[in-house]
């Protein structure tokens, strides 16, 4: 049995299938140690999205989980550092308590997981990089990396960026490893910025209008200068999800987030109204405490989160999405759309190869981005789960080579082969 101790009052057994390092040092002592052993490692932190991409089948798990803790924090400089196995919701929790928050809204898959709201880890958050609604105004997670550290698949530490807003020359690798879903290197430290909380928020929402004249809404809000957070859109099919005091009118909702001061949002919210011509509509304007219980229910895919159905992820052309939505009824999908029609979550009851396929191959003729998120073991082993083209797959190779030679990081998780 091959031990080590590095200082922390704690040992190493390599002959266990769950290695759980307590610190940096034995976690580059791990890794070393799986690269002169040839062992592939599944890296896991809290599990809140071990269900996403391929099952993979490992000859270690590397639990980052010990990794934890906020490591500095300024919230006058706007800035968070913490270790990667820090639970999302403490670094929340710590946010909130300075009137700050994580601006770009990381998806939580705990409801569709059944993980009980436990939403995973920063580490896990943005090696997925899954943002939500604010996305198409303050960017995905990979845009609030100010630096990090790591580890290559040689057990070679690796730091990139600062604790502060600045341009740099060269290459940014935070854009690189973000969404490479742990197939590239292992975070270990992250700082990330943060952002003010606003003081108010208001929803406008708009029921019972068709899609297409829904998404022209969405656009025009978006483009207008009355600079909305989040635009969403949900079918009449799942209406009785939403049950609010000031919601009475049926149909389809379409809901316009905007956030700021309360005169602001006032102001902007009459705006819109008017500029959209929505007087003569169903509307409703939900306050500060309605509107959070509606995005936060938008951020954890609620609608979907009462049964044991597939989740796919489409990422189109908004332009795009009515001739796809169209496209796709043969399915008879339930779905709903965010970003302003950018982002189409899709649930279907019965979901085999061939419908991938075909999904897929819609999505693709549209220029977008398909994801399963959610589906049966043996379609993640017999189907792609993300979507590439030749010529990323053989960049993507050629990344994975030079990052971790051995692949021994999460080896399949994301594509065969790499």
């Amino acid at each position: 049995m091959e031990e080590i101790n590095q200082n922390s009052q704690t040992f190493l057994d390599f002959d266990s299938d769950i290695l759980k390092p307590e610190n940096e040092n034995q976690l580059q002592q791990i890794i070393k140690y799986c690269y002169k052993k040839d062992l592939p490692v599944e890296i896991v932190g809290a599990r809140t999205k071990n269900n996403i991409g391929k099952k993979l089948q490992c000859a270690k798990t590397l639990d980052m989980s010990n990794i934890s803790g906020i490591v500095d924090y300024k919230p006058e400089e706007l800035y968070i550092t913490v270790k990667a196995g820090t639970p999302i919701k403490t670094v929340q929790d710590k946010l909130k308590s300075n009137n700050q928050h994580l601006a770009f809204e990381p998806t939580n898959f705990s409801e569709i997981f059944k993980k009980d709201s436990n939403e995973g880890t920063v580490g896990g958050t943005l090696a997925c990089n899954f943002s939500g609604s604010r996305r198409f105004k303050v960017g995905s997670g990979r845009d609030h990396i100010l630096g990090f550290k790591g580890y290559n698949g040689r057990g070679e530490k690796i730091k990139s960026g600062g604790t502060v807003v600045k341009n740099v020359t060269g290459y940014d690798l935070s854009k690189l490893i973000t969404g490479s879903f742990g197939t590239l290197l292992i975070l270990s430290e992250v700082t990330l910025k943060v952002l003010p909380l606003q003081a108010d928020t208001k929803t406008i929402i708009v029921s019972g209008l068709a899609l297409e004249h829904s998404l022209g809404i969405m656009g025009s809000a978006i483009a207008s200068s009355n600079d909305p957070s989040g635009v969403v859109f949900y079918p009449g099919s799942l209406r009785s999800n939403f049950v609010f005091n000031d919601l009475t009118h049926p149909g389809s909702i379409t809901a316009i987030r905007v956030e700021g001061t309360k005169i602001s949002t006032e102001q902007r919210i009459n705006n819109l109204v008017k500029d959209l011509t929505l007087i003569d509509k169903n509307i409703a304007v939900l306050d500060s405490t309605q509107s959070e219980i509606f995005w936060e229910d938008t951020r954890s895919l609620k609608v979907f989160s009462k049964n044991q159905r597939n989740i796919l992820r489409a990422v189109v052309p908004a332009s795009e999405t009515v001739n796809l939505i169209n496209r796709l009824k043969t399915f008879h999908p339930n779905y709903f759309i965010d970003w302003g029609g950018s982002l189409i979550w899709l649930e279907l009851d019965y979901l085999s190869n061939q419908k991938i396929d075909q999904i897929r191959k819609r999505i693709l003729d549209i220029n977008g981005y398909l994801t399963v998120i959610k589906s049966p073991e043996n379609i993640k082993s017999s189907s792609e789960i993300f979507t590439i083209d030749p010529i990323k797959f053989k960049i993507s190779q050629n990344l994975k080579k030079s990052f971790d030679p051995k692949r021994i990081f999460n080896p399949g998780k994301m594509y065969t082969g790499i």
